[in-house]
C-alpha cells in the first residue's frame, strides 16, 4: 500500500512539475508577442510616436533640432556626448517614426524636425493625457 501511495505522489508531483512548466513556457512565450493588431491604430500610432521620447538620447537630440530651428548637418555628434554610431542609430529610430526628416546630400546628411508630426504627436499627447479625470484615489 504504501508503495503504491508513494507511486501516486511522485505522479501528482510530476504531474504537478509538467503543469508549472506548460505555464512558464506559455507566459514567456505569449509576453515577447506585442500583439499590435489587437489595438486600434490611433494607439499603435501613439504608440510608434511615444517611441520617440522613449529614450534620453532621442530626447536630448529632439531637444537639440527642436531649439535651433534650423536643419542641422552633421554637427549633432558634438553636440551631444555620445558616440557617432549611437546617433546614428538613434536618428533613425526617430526617421522612422517620423518625427525628424532628413536629407542625405554626401558629405553631409541634414535632419530637422518634421513639423507634421510634431503636431501629430502635440494633438495624440494631448488627447491622451487629457483624458484623465481625476478620480480621488
Amino acid at each position: 500500500m504504501l508503495y503504491l501511495f508513494q507511486k501516486k505522489v511522485y505522479f501528482v508531483e510530476t504531474f504537478i512539475v509538467i503543469l508549472r512548466y506548460y505555464n512558464y513556457k506559455t507566459i514567456t512565450s505569449e509576453m515577447g508577442v506585442t500583439k499590435t493588431e489587437v489595438f486600434s491604430e490611433k494607439e499603435n500610432r501613439i504608440a510608434d510616436l511615444a517611441k520617440a521620447f522613449a529614450h534620453p538620447a532621442r530626447v536630448a537630440i529632439l531637444s537639440y533640432l527642436a531649439e535651433n530651428r534650423t536643419c542641422i548637418c552633421g554637427d549633432l555628434v558634438d553636440a551631444l556626448p555620445l558616440s557617432q554610431s549611437t546617433v546614428s542609430q538613434h536618428l533613425k529610430e526617430l526617421k522612422r517614426i517620423g518625427i525628424i526628416k532628413g536629407s542625405i546630400e554626401p558629405p553631409k546628411v541634414c535632419y530637422c524636425i518634421n513639423e507634421e508630426v510634431w503636431g501629430e504627436a502635440k494633438i495624440a499627447f494631448a488627447w491622451l493625457l487629457n483624458n484623465y479625470q481625476p478620480c480621488g484615489c
